[in-house]
């Protein structure tokens, strides 16, 4: 586990890195410095964070940045984050309900909450495994799919 004051201890810049599965957009980010987070730097991850099927722009939890960042650290990934889900609008997220069981009514997509994603040089399996260490929230695997799913919300796994 890792806490924000230890992130911003031992790594004073956060920089994180997304290529948009959907979309195609990429964005290479320093999101904070030590404890001060970089409003127009959050203000671009909201944006690709978006959700690209409405347009739709929300504040993307700054926690699930840290997780994110944790993650390339303990992946030790050289390659961006290919996101395949980040912020739902709650329209959107009623339709892929209707489309698929596995989508929950009170998804914390629909937060900034949770964001669906893979690494190209990191096996999904592996990713998995360092999304349930981080013991950070919720940690999802969809090998199907191909993606794993994680958020800020409590610890759980499926």
């Amino acid at each position: 586990m890792f806490s924000r004051s230890a992130l911003a201890a031992t790594n004073p810049v956060r920089r994180l890195t997304f290529e948009h599965t959907h979309t195609g957009e990429r964005l290479a980010v320093e999101y904070a410095h030590g404890d001060a987070y970089l409003p127009d730097a959050l203000a671009s991850v909201n944006r690709l964070l978006r959700d690209f099927r409405t347009g739709e722009v929300h504040d993307i939890d700054k926690g699930l940045l840290d997780l994110l960042h944790g993650l390339t650290a303990l992946t030790e990934t050289t390659r961006p984050f290919q996101v395949i889900s980040g912020y739902r609008s709650p329209a959107t997220n009623a339709t892929l309900r209707q489309r698929s069981e596995g989508v929950a009514s009170g998804s914390l997509h629909m937060r900034g909450m949770a964001i669906d994603i893979r690494l190209a040089d990191v096996p999904l399996a592996k990713l998995r495994k360092a999304a349930l260490a981080a013991g950070r929230g919720g940690v999802g695997y969809y090998p199907a799919s191909d993606f794993v799913h994680v958020d800020t919300g409590r610890v759980r796994q499926w």
